[in-house]
């Protein structure tokens, strides 16, 4: 049977694994294109994931209360989603045309 100890390492270790993927993959989209929204994606995405694993480390192995842990989890958790939100932006404000079907009959 899983331990609730077991469990919340393995969501944390999944949480490392795909989110250094995705930091990854938007890094390298960002160097081929110089796009600054990849940018901004890869660093939001970075912040989330960094953060996960920040909240998890602080509480089992610095032994810092769960409420501080969870707390650090949160600040990182919102100020990566706020980057996220501005790639979303940043991409309309610098001139690129979206390719979606309901712009390109108009």
């Amino acid at each position: 049977m899983f331990t609730t100890t077991f469990v919340l390492a393995l969501t944390k270790a999944a949480t490392l694994s795909f989110g250094a993927i995705l930091t990854g993959l938007s890094w390298r989209a960002y160097r081929r294109t110089a796009d600054p929204a990849l940018r901004a994606l890869a660093v939001g995405i970075g912040l989330v994931t960094i953060g996960a694993i920040l909240g998890g480390v602080l509480h089992r192995v610095v032994a810092v209360d769960l409420v501080v842990a969870v707390s650090v989890q949160s600040v990182f958790t919102a100020c990566g989603f706020a980057v996220l939100t501005y790639s979303l932006y940043s991409g309309q404000e610098s001139g690129h045309e979206s390719r979606s079907p309901s712009r390109q009959n108009a």
